[in-house]
């Protein structure tokens, strides 16, 4: 069997890697002419991190990443709502990672190159569409260089990881329309700086009404230093067509954070140490009805884009890439495969789609907002019981497949 998988990111790469490790030959087309470590920082949730170290790359993301230990929830006044173990630290088997989007990408790519050879990715080729009959289907590319259209490649299969533009999901679905805007604009950034609260902490505060902080480590360097990953979200009607690489005006969200001076983060210095700021709308789209169209697959947030609020974005394609393989590897028939695929993959997914617009862990901060009438409170629990916040955190664990009851616990 001969797998094309359209897309060079998370999902794409672990995918070959998990087709590779079950015998499955298979080749990455990417666009870009050169795959570069761009992007800020993500997380990799439990979840994520058991298949990962089960495809032998945990070790390698490790010495990248900061090990994440807790998540700490704060009001706009820098007052501590909840703090929870997370990773390892949570007893769970392998760790949450907080680590450089390029970096993940980097280090998977270096593994597929090492495994499955230097051609097994091929950059430089744009998707124009796929055709397919009863013996396979054809993958037509075109040279994004210089514009030629290239010869069809005949594959087994197709899997579309080409991200929220995907370029075959939108061949199937001609009449969806573009991702639609949540009401929320993010600006990313990361800033060199000392090392805050444990120096392993994930801070969620405030709430999107006045202005709301997502911030985290993603690399401690030699002196101490570490890189730290920041997301300034705010609701606003106005908002670009998404666009990682759009850079951020600071005019445009610091004022929101101006007073955010914390005994733990003066946040608007944070803010204007970053080395980068990038601007871009949170958008998802609704779930489809179906994935696979007979030789055909989606993948990742070609499949699935979701709201970035549970830390579950990247997780999710990894998971994908993981039932994928285990699909293919026990079907002789490529078609029964990827229904399967289909039907493992969808369902979970689009509950996790769904409660990101809802019920994200943050939406813990957005309950105490509303219940203080946003002001500053003498005890959290004149607020909200312990009880309650733990139950929220553990509602969107389970459904999105990391609590510690589907995932074996540390001994």
């Amino acid at each position: 069997m001969q797998v094309g998988i359209v897309g060079g990111g998370i999902g794409g790469l672990t995918a070959a890697l998990a087709l590779h490790a079950r015998g499955i030959a298979c080749r990455v087309y990417e666009a870009v002419p050169q795959i570069r470590p761009l992007g800020v920082g993500i997380n990799l949730l439990p979840h994520a991190t058991a298949y990962l170290e089960a495809l032998g790359v945990l070790r390698s993301l490790e010495a990248a990443a900061v090990a994440t230990r807790e998540a700490a929830y704060y009001n706009r006044f820098g007052q501590l709502i909840h703090l929870e173990p997370l990773g390892r630290a949570a007893g769970y088997a392998t760790p949450q990672l907080s680590i450089h989007r390029g970096e993940l990408q980097m280090v998977l790519l270096d593994a597929v190159l090492s495994r499955l050879g230097p051609e097994a990715v091929q950059t430089g080729r744009r998707c124009l569409g796929v055709e397919q009959d009863e013996t396979g289907a054809l993958l037509h590319l075109q040279d994004s260089e210089t514009g030629a259209t290239l010869p069809p490649l005949r594959c087994d299969a197709v899997v579309a990881a080409d991200g929220i533009h995907s370029v075959i999901r939108r061949g199937f679905f001609p009449e969806e329309g573009p991702p639609v805007y949540s009401g929320v604009n993010m600006w990313r950034g990361v800033t060199r700086m000392q090392p805050i609260l444990s120096g392993a902490t994930m801070v969620r505060a405030g709430w999107l009404a006045q202005g709301k902080m997502v911030i985290y480590p993603i690399r401690t360097y030699p002196d101490g230093l570490q890189l730290m990953n920041w997301v300034a979200e705010i609701e606003t009607p106005h908002h670009h067509p998404n666009d990682w690489a759009r850079p951020g005006r600071l005019e445009d969200f610091l004022p929101a954070f101006a007073d955010w001076h914390f005994d733990w983060l003066d946040v608007p210095a944070m803010i204007r140490a970053a080395e980068v700021v990038l601007e871009y709308p949170m958008v998802d789209k609704d779930p489809l009805p179906r994935w696979s169209h007979g030789r055909v697959t989606l993948l990742g947030d070609a499949a699935h884009p979701m709201y970035p609020r549970g830390s579950n974005g990247a997780g999710q394609a990894i998971l994908d890439a993981k039932a994928l393989a285990e699909c293919l590897s026990g079907q002789r028939d490529p078609v029964a495969a990827l229904k399967e695929y289909e039907d493992r993959r969808l369902g979970p997914t689009a509950a996790v789609v769904r409660t990101n617009r809802s019920s994200p862990p943050d939406a813990i901060i957005r309950e105490v907002w509303q219940r203080s009438g946003d002001k500053p409170f003498a005890r959290i629990e004149d607020v909200i019981s312990r009880e309650e916040l733990t139950a929220m955190l553990e509602g969107y664990k389970k459904v999105a497949g990391y609590d510690r009851a589907a995932l074996q616990p540390a001994p």
